[in-house]
């Protein structure tokens, strides 16, 4: 295309644009004529802009209807959209870990859900039908479970336990022991679901005790369900009991928080040849300990041990940081009592020892006030911690040892926020071991994933991790061709292709 000065009979000089994209030269477009030079000078640089404008729209046009193919190519030949990030990460390290030998897509599909979308069973099948493209019946999930709970417990707990065991060289000599309660949305008790006391304020609400054992760094290893009404104190023997007879230990260090101390336990553990680091309940010690103990000066970061009447080692520790943490949460809990009191809450049922409450007293045969000379009182023990052990450790080690418990509540409260294992909705017992079979594999994922995002040297956390796993798709295209499908891993954003290259996975 180009423009041309065509001098007419008149003497006056034409502007003209030509087309020569055809087989021959067309004229498209006129600009004007003048016999004066100026005028045409401009009519040539108006012939230049409207070239210039002629083509921009020829290439819209173009583009626009290129476009428009493009579309109509890719609406033709994309057969499916799956979510594929969590199984190309999640289910590698479902592999990894060993529990693809349990013969079960189905408890595949279940732990993975559990960490990425945990819902009820009825809402798994509606994702897993929508993102994955998997048909599954709510009907089919629940005989599953049934078979689960059945057959395949033991399985999978000792396949997590051969997995832990590789990372330990072959050895786990230190195992952490908890409990929590996990509460039901009915109000009618049965067998296993009773009231009793809930570590997490629904006293109203029937409950199950759940024990769990851990390795160092908070591995899962074993767990079992106890009634809900049952006494923390009496579930600990039985889970090390059957742990230590399953994997044929000889030795094991046991360690536990106070709740789970008493003179049956401290005996059992003895017999039974275990080694025990146990939070001790110093103000429950008898007066001469209490009056030794609180006599001693020390200073942040000092520890000293005592004699026990037990013949046990009885070791007491200071932190100022812990002295701080103490007063903080005293503080804070008179202030609850307080606004309750103030509000008219406070019954005289509320006058027990759990928690802060063991501050209310009764003021005659109806009124409830605070006592506020106990809460003074106990400023004394702030900062202090005791440890009751037989372990032959010395000191500095087994105060480390015991602080690796955060581990197991961790443990916890990832199962009851991120797996959202409670409310459980399930009636039957093998239902609601089956749940929790699930989120203990869950859990084992996750622990796993933690640990080689550690290992990777990688910033970011197994949530972050996951969120981005969320946002990885597969398509489905069928080619135009060959007519043969090809599956694309979308992945066109740098966290999301770094977070692949991570686990060595390759998108083409």
């Amino acid at each position: 295309m180009y423009f041309r000065k065509k001098k007419n009979q008149s003497g006056r000089i034409s502007i003209q644009v030509i087309d020569t994209s055809g087989p021959s030269d067309r004229l498209l477009k006129t600009i004007g004529s003048s016999s004066d030079p100026r005028e045409v000078d401009r009519m040539v640089a108006q012939a230049h802009e409207w070239i210039l404008s002629f083509k921009g729209q020829q290439t819209i046009s173009l583009e626009y209807e290129e476009d428009l193919q493009f579309l109509a190519d890719i609406q033709s030949g994309l057969r499916k959209v799956l979510l594929i990030g969590p199984e190309l990460i999640l289910g590698k390290l479902y592999d990894e870990i060993g529990f693809k030998d349990v013969k079960s897509d189905l408890l595949r599909h279940l732990v993975i859900s559990r960490l990425v979308f945990p819902l009820s069973k009825l809402k798994t099948c509606e994702y897993l039908l929508r993102y994955q493209n998997i048909e599954i019946t709510p009907d089919q999930v629940y005989r599953y479970m049934d078979k689960l709970q059945k057959s395949q417990k033991q399985e999978l707990q000792q396949i997590s336990y051969e997995h832990t065991l590789g990372l330990f060289n072959g050895g786990i000599s230190v195992v952490f022991y908890d409990v929590t309660t996990l509460y039901f949305e009915v109000s009618d008790e049965d067998d296993l679901r009773k009231t009793g006391f809930s570590k997490e304020g629904k006293h109203q609400h029937p409950q199950i005790v759940l024990g769990l054992l851990v390795s160092k760094y908070g591995y899962p290893l074993a767990f079992e369900m106890f009634e809900g009404n049952q006494f923390e104190g009496h579930t600990m023997i039985p889970v090390l009991e059957s742990f230590k007879s399953t994997y044929q230990l000889e030795k094991l260090v046991v360690i536990a928080d106070a709740g789970l101390m008493s003179k049956k336990n401290l005996q059992h553990l003895s017999d039974g040849g275990y080694e025990f680091i146990i939070g001790a309940r110093l103000k429950n010690e008898a007066d001469q300990i209490k009056e030794q103990l609180l006599s001693l000066p020390m200073k942040d970061g000092e520890s000293t041990t005592i004699p026990h009447p037990s013949g046990h080692r009885l070791i007491v520790s200071y932190a100022a940081s812990r002295a701080r943490r103490d007063r903080k949460n005293r503080e804070k809990g008179l202030n609850k009592l307080e606004k309750k009191l103030s509000k008219g809450r406070l019954t005289k049922q509320h006058i027990n020892n759990r928690g802060y409450n063991k501050y209310l007293k009764m003021d005659g045969k109806i009124d409830i006030s605070i006592d506020y000379e106990k809460f003074k009182a106990d400023k004394k023990w702030d900062g202090l911690k005791g440890y009751l052990t037989n372990a032959k450790l010395p000191t500095p080690q087994i105060i480390d040892q015991y602080n690796e418990l955060w581990q197991i509540e961790k443990a916890f409260r990832i199962s009851k926020t991120d797996l959202r294992i409670r409310p459980i909705y399930h009636r039957l017992p093998q239902r609601i071991e089956a749940h929790l079979i699930i989120a203990f594999c869950a859990y084992k994922v996750y622990k796993e994933l933690e640990r080689q995002l550690k290992e990777r040297h990688s910033d970011l956390t197994p949530e972050k991790a996951i969120e981005l796993m969320k946002t990885i798709y597969s398509l489905k295209i069928q080619l135009p061709k060959s007519n043969r499908n090809r599956n694309i891993i979308f992945c066109d954003d740098q966290k999301q292709q770094q977070l692949l290259q991570l686990f060595n996975i390759k998108t083409d």
